[in-house]
């Protein structure tokens, strides 16, 4: 039995079914490049027959990064879903497609309404269809772990016969314990007869908070490939987190006597990509990548780690890249200072862009007293996270207090029109800024109500979260917002030592994502 297991990352697929968290293809392509750089085996990009948008993504990732790691695409056992992924991964290097068809009881009765023949023939009528666009094919029976074992076997020994490299057995609904699906792995391995001719994958939901658990329990029953989700992202209570099952086989190789290829000095700056991309925050008691994942409160911790790090501390926090909240520069340090911090701190930035964040860190030191690593990666996350915009931001101006009504006033600029004004004759760019005024229910209200009027469309916000980066007073303020507008949410998240300016930001960003899936249209007000 092989001594590795793979890393099978469905970030960009099951991940993006979180609601609110689906990702454009840009978005997707930089958590790709992520992914690859952590050391993922398997990249699931997508679900290519769902849209055009999926597809161009699944396409794209597969071009750019199909000769680095295996790029994957999912369909179900339909002809029209299998030729559509084979399409999207053609003439990729490392490719493979994932057939899946459920077989439980429950979705044999009321989803197909098929009987066990009928889904044994599909499956291997699709399992070859695949295998013949694509060398390697993965074969999951859905709703496994509520199988009865002996159909289970059946199915899974057919889909290996068709032509099936790989055989990933689901816990669909977060159904298993740890004990269940030991046995359920253990009985195919001993009763599949040509297990042997595929790898055994898991794939579990966390419904029950025992995703990670179950996956582990697999490899300990001969599961080589764990399917998993950076955050543990995706649907209803998420998937079992790719962070915790590296770090527990890392951790306790003693126990498991298992590798992973992953570069695990990596995982912490992953996470907070994927936050920011998706608008889902991490708890702050997060095992691995959570802001208290090293902390110690208790006085008794503390002694113990200040006098040997390993009384309370099974991992050290560099090997996976945690930054926590050391002072580390002032108003004074120059760029080299800079430039060496970000380099410590895991991050590799061309040099237009570490010239940004320079800039970022001169005007946040005189804002602040002290400047912390957690800062520092605030702000290079800021700039890593930049898009082109159409509306910026350049002033407001707030009224408020008790007895007061809150009013805003806003000035933004299009930039799509300062560009074309720019190329001008004339090149009077301030033909594209607008001004306008807004009254709310506190400031941050009156700002938003103010900003939508200027770019014409009103959303709904669904989600508004603040947090401090660091500690301190004059700490910087995180700001995430989740708006919904003609039905689509959108995600924006910004810093600023003014929580109202932050907020005012991650609104903005959210209707810049807005308006850019939006035909073009006038401002409906401005000066």
């Amino acid at each position: 039995m092989s001594d590795n297991v793979i890393i099978f990352d469905t970030t960009l697929r099951d991940g993006e079914q979180s609601p609110g968290c689906s990702m454009t293809t840009p978005e997707k392509l930089k958590i790709a490049e992520a992914l690859v750089e952590l050391g993922v085996d398997v990249i699931e990009a997508g679900f290519p027959i769902a849209s055009p948008g999926d597809f161009e993504a699944v396409r794209a990732v597969a071009q750019r990064f199909g000769d680095r790691a295996r790029i994957c695409g999912l369909a179900r056992c339909r002809r029209e879903d299998i030729e559509r992924a084979g399409e999207a991964l053609r003439g990729v290097a490392k490719s493979r497609i994932h057939v899946f068809l459920a077989t439980s009881p429950i979705h044999r009765q009321f989803k197909l309404k098929m009987a066990e023949q009928e889904i044994v023939k599909a499956a291997v009528e699709h399992v070859k269809l695949a295998r013949s666009l694509c060398e390697d094919v993965e074969f999951s029976p859905e709703d496994a772990a509520r199988t009865e074992l002996d159909f289970l076997v059946e199915v899974v020994e057919k889909a290996i016969e068709a032509g099936a490299t790989t055989v990933n057995i689901p816990d669909t609904v977060g159904y298993a314990t740890p004990t269940h699906y030991f046995k359920v792995i253990s009985h195919l391995k001993q009763h599949v007869s040509n297990i042997n001719r595929a790898i055994i994958s898991t794939h579990c939901h966390n419904d029950l908070g025992l995703a990670v658990a179950n996956s582990l329990a697999a490899v300990e029953a001969g599961a080589r490939q764990i399917e998993c989700t950076i955050n543990g992202l995706g649907e209803r209570a998420g998937n079992a987190a790719l962070e915790e099952i590296v770090m527990a086989l890392k951790t306790r190789h003693d126990y498991y006597g298992v590798e992973t290829n992953i570069h695990t000095p990596k995982l912490c700056g992953l996470s907070r990509l994927v936050s920011s991309t998706t608008g889902m925050l991490v708890q702050r008691n997060k095992a691995i990548v959570g802001q208290n994942a090293f902390a110690h409160e208790a006085g008794i911790h503390q002694d113990g780690v200040l006098k040997e790090r390993t009384t309370y501390e099974i991992m050290r926090a560099e090997d996976v890249g945690f930054v926590g909240a050391n002072l580390v520069l002032g108003k004074h340090s120059g760029r080299h200072a800079i430039r060496s911090r970000v380099i410590e701190l895991g991050y590799q930035l061309p040099d237009a862009q570490l010239q940004q964040v320079y800039d970022d860190f001169i005007a946040l030191a005189d804002k602040k007293k002290n400047v912390y690593d957690a800062d520092i990666v605030a702000l290079i996350d800021n700039r890593m996270n930049v898009t082109v915009d159409r509306w910026k931001l350049i002033r407001f101006h707030i009224a408020a207090g008790t007895g007061t009504i809150p009013t805003a006033t806003v000035e933004l600029r299009d930039e799509s029109a300062a560009a074309t004004s720019a190329g001008s004759t004339t090149g009077d760019v301030s033909v594209a800024t607008y001004r306008d005024a807004a009254i709310g229910d506190g400031p941050v209200d009156a700002v938003c109500k103010a900003m939508e009027r200027i770019v014409g469309i009103s959303a709904e916000l669904k989600d508004y979260q603040v947090r401090a980066v660091s500690g301190g007073e004059d700490a910087q303020g995180e700001a995430s917002v989740e708006i919904v507008y003609q039905g689509r949410r959108y995600h924006g998240k910004a810093v600023s030592t003014d929580v109202i300016e932050a907020s005012a930001l991650a609104y903005l960003k959210a209707l810049n994502k807005a308006i850019s899936e939006q035909p073009t249209s006038t401002p409906a007000h401005g000066v």
